[in-house]
């Protein structure tokens, strides 16, 4: 049988908890990215996940969690405290602020729980994702007993991440079957690239993968600056030097670079798709060229599903106009620069 979204109804949610509890995966939408889901205190469901990515054990998973009824945060019984101990000042800020929301913050992990999902480490990555269709999934979970949900993007591991339905069919089609797979339909995600995540694990805020969210906003939230990535930082989802990379090799480089190499190619080019914000033009016929938005968010939205429209398989080289070095574009530069590494 072939894979196939189901709208994100009550009984499609439905389905798709059960589909949990047995230890099987769900394809759910975010405000960010679609995650390929799996309880996160069922080894067995996560090493499932791994093994439906081709992912490395020991790169770690995001668990998301429903976002908690006022007051209830730091209840003994929240998925917070379930899985995180010893939570600082400004990470609880920074989660009042930005959860729901496309926020992972890494905290100390209780000692026994999600093991797996953390990668073996002693810390865990925690969201709140904003999305209805994931609020609604994450606590029809709760009232099941599952807390949290290990999910990184659906996608193989290494390439372009999903950000519709049919990308996550897409990419697992022959892989997995719907026994295995449940995929519910949320719609085309708004922000388009993954969260945000904050190293909240050593006594301060450490950056190690921006997203949309502003530094400068963010800092002001923590009430201190956000450091570097270090030596020492803990390893954390989508921070390798390759990743979300299409079929074809991505090269970022200026407007003027770009056309001057189409000029030379002239008629003669092929293979070749442009992504640019300045107008470029080719002699020929064969190039695909498409406009980047000239606002980031814009860009972000867009993105992932861009770079998979432009990877046909006649196209063997993307250009893409380099982001500006301005704060707001952090995340898609971020992005461009691992799917060009």
């Amino acid at each position: 049988m072939t894979l196939a979204p189901q709208p994100a109804d009550a009984r499609a949610l439905a389905q798709a908890v059960e589909a949990l509890q047995r230890g099987a995966l769900v394809a759910m939408p975010t405000e960010t990215v679609y995650g390929l889901a799996a309880d996160a205190d069922q080894p067995a469901a996560v090493a499932r996940i791994f093994a439906a990515k081709g992912r490395p054990s020991d790169h770690p998973l995001i668990v998301h969690v429903a976002a908690p009824a006022p007051g209830e945060e730091a209840a003994p019984d929240s998925p917070l405290a379930h899985y995180a101990r010893d939570i600082p000042p400004f990470a609880q800020r920074l989660m009042q602020a930005f959860w729901p929301g496309p926020l992972t913050v890494i905290l100390p992990r209780q000692p026994g729980v999600a093991q797996a999902a953390a990668g073996g480490q002693d810390s865990i990555g925690l969201r709140c994702p904003s999305h209805p269709v994931a609020q609604a999934l994450l606590r029809a979970c709760a009232a099941s007993g599952i807390r949290g949900l290990a999910a990184p993007s659906a996608n193989r591991f290494g390439r372009v991440s999903p950000t519709t339905a049919a990308h996550v069919v897409d990419e697992f089609q022959g892989l997995l079957g719907p026994e295995d797979l449940v995929i519910l339909d949320g719609g085309a995600c708004a922000v388009g690239i993954e969260s945000t995540i904050i190293d909240c694990s050593r006594g301060r805020p450490v950056l190690l993968r921006p997203g949309m969210l502003a530094p400068s906003e963010l800092e002001r939230v923590a009430g201190q600056p956000l450091a570097t990535r270090d030596a020492a930082a803990p390893r954390a989802s989508g921070t390798l030097a390759s990743h979300y990379a299409p079929r074809a090799r991505v090269r970022l480089m200026s407007a003027a670079d770009i056309q001057t190499a189409l000029d030379v190619l002239g008629p003669d080019a092929r293979h070749i798709a442009v992504y640019s914000r300045a107008p470029v033009t080719s002699r020929s016929h064969h190039v695909r060229l498409a406009r980047m938005p000239a606002q980031a968010g814009a860009c972000a939205h867009e993105l992932f599903a861009m770079l998979r429209t432009l990877d046909t398989p006649d196209t063997r080289l993307i250009w893409v106009e380099a982001p500006p070095d301005d704060p707001a574009w952090d995340g898609v530069r971020d992005r461009l620069q691992r799917a060009a590494a």
